[in-house]
């Protein structure tokens, strides 16, 4: 099923470039691309991994292999010259994990504030030592027990009385 999903997503990609719709038609690339033939494509199927590769003529050019393990584990890449005549290029990973891709054209993230690094350091010591934080307020990190301004929640629950029905336990 995977790979199905997989194919089908491949396809449209490069069948995206063959779209009939007239605000397309003005492209530079546009006139060359429903016109383009496919130069090469293999196929290898077999009942654990696949593969492919394809050409066309206008420059498109994909390749993917692919395993199964826990699911699909794919790699590939594919490029194509955009309107501006510059050829794209995306490798990618795909698995467990997501999809990650790479190309000189792809937004990065920016880098990772240095208090952050600064507070995963100090978590991941933390947790070597075997100090858990599990996000609850525990008056005892901040210099003892609760005064008695503080407030403390209390579960209140209704009394039953003779002839009701018994209250609620959450």
């Amino acid at each position: 099923m995977q790979l199905f999903i997989i194919a089908t997503a491949l396809f449209g990609i490069t069948s995206a470039a063959f779209s009939p719709y007239p605000e397309q038609s003005n492209r530079p690339q546009a006139a060359y691309e429903r016109n383009a033939r496919i130069l090469a494509y293999n196929s290898d199927v077999k009942e654990d991994s696949y593969s492919f590769n394809y050409e066309t003529e206008n420059g498109i050019k994909a390749e993917e292999q692919g395993r199964e393990v826990e699911g699909i584990e794919a790699q590939g890449a594919f490029q194509y010259t955009g309107d501006d005549g510059q050829i794209y290029s995306v490798t990618y990973t795909a698995g467990q994990g997501g999809v990650q891709a790479q190309g000189a054209h792809l937004p990065v993230p920016p880098p990772t504030p240095e208090a952050i690094l600064k507070a995963l350091e100090q978590n991941a010591r933390d947790e070597a030592a075997g100090i858990i934080d599990d996000g609850q307020y525990n008056p005892a990190k901040y210099g003892g027990a609760p005064s008695a301004n503080t407030f403390v929640p209390q579960q209140n629950f209704a009394r039953a009385q003779a002839g009701f029905r018994q209250p609620y336990k959450f």
